[in-house]
């Protein structure tokens, strides 16, 4: 039998390569799963697992807007900051305005997508009005974003929310397994894996991850699609502010810090490439439950913070390693 032709093998390749990427980072969660289950008896419970998932419901959420910009080849370190503005915004309107508990919920959704919406535009409007790197733009941001979140309230912490607002952060679903919180990453995951895989405009950040000059050659405006996704990276951020407000039961102005490196971790870990062009949302969320489940185990079978926070570096770095030899493989 003949050996394919290598300039029609390559493309099987290319295509498989979402496929072996995203199998091989099950597997590593299955391992980590599997080893922490042994070590920690306590870890495969059903109250642990649904203690995950709920950790992991803000990151994954961050993380999924994480990878619309990293895909353009952008990078928002504003998201944890702007989590915390969005949500102190909305903590006043649930607390100060007088209104009925159902207006008061949904005026605090509408202030917390404003504020995400908001700041992700200014950091894509910014970054390429003045082909400025996103790096620096965001890292702007998240002191803005984050001294905001203390002027909005004096740096007072937020509370007594209205009842319904605290019973959607604490219900579960399923048996009492799954947190109610949770199914809104479920959702905002299928959405975006819809968008990138099924619409014009995902095509289109794939495409400008890979070539910018080709899109723009062709005809298309990458800014626009750039400033898009940053919007998008701002509003996810935005909602998470709400969900972890419902989740605690308070909104104070420094909760956020550091999210962001952990999203932008997330994104990594599950295959999004730091060059642009490769990834996908299930990697993405993968790469959230690698990092929840580690930290996690690492609590139960009990490694220090310190320590914790040094493994759980030394992943990601691994990470990145693999990324740019899997890059190379599949070039």
């Amino acid at each position: 039998m003949n050996a394919p032709h290598p300039k029609t093998a390559l493309p099987a390749a290319r295509r498989r390569a979402p496929v072996l990427r995203e199998a091989g980072i099950a597997a590593a969660l299955l391992v980590l799963i599997v080893a922490f289950a042994l070590l920690a008896p306590q870890f495969a419970t059903f109250a642990n697992l649904r203690n995950i998932l709920n950790q992991i419901t803000i990151n994954t959420i961050l993380a999924v807007g994480l990878t619309f910009v990293i895909l353009v080849g952008g990078i928002d370190l504003s998201v944890g900051a702007v989590l915390a503005f969005a949500s102190m915004v909305a903590g006043l309107a649930l607390t100060h305005g007088g209104f009925s508990p159902a207006l008061a919920t949904a005026l605090a959704i509408a202030a917390a997508a404003l504020v995400g919406l908001a700041s992700g535009w200014l950091n894509g409007a910014v970054s390429e009005r003045w082909r400025l790197p996103s790096f620096i733009v965001t890292l702007g941001m998240l002191n803005i974003a984050r001294g905001a979140a203390l002027l909005t309230t004096n740096a007072r912490t937020l509370y007594d929310f209205p009842a319904p607002f605290v019973r959607f952060g604490t219900s579960t679903l399923f048996g009492s397994f799954i947190p109610l919180i949770f199914m809104v990453a479920v959702v905002v995951m299928a959405l975006s894996a819809f968008v990138l895989s099924r619409t014009v405009f995902g095509r289109m950040v794939y495409a400008i991850g890979n070539n910018e000059e080709a899109v723009r050659l062709s005809g298309h405006n990458p800014s626009r699609y750039k400033i898009a996704v940053f919007t998008l990276s701002g509003l996810l951020a935005g909602v998470a502010g709400l969900i972890n407000m419902a989740r605690l039961t308070i909104a104070t102005p420094i909760v956020g810090a550091g999210f962001e490196l952990d999203a932008i971790a997330a994104a990594i870990i599950g295959g999004t490439s730091l060059s642009g062009g490769k990834g996908s949302i299930l990697g993405t969320f993968l790469g959230a439950c690698i990092i929840g489940v580690l930290q996690n185990g690492l609590v139960l079978v009990g490694v220090g913070d310190f320590l914790r926070q040094m493994i759980t570096g030394g992943v990601i770095v691994v990470a990145v390693i693999i990324d740019h030899y899997r890059g190379r493989l599949f070039r």
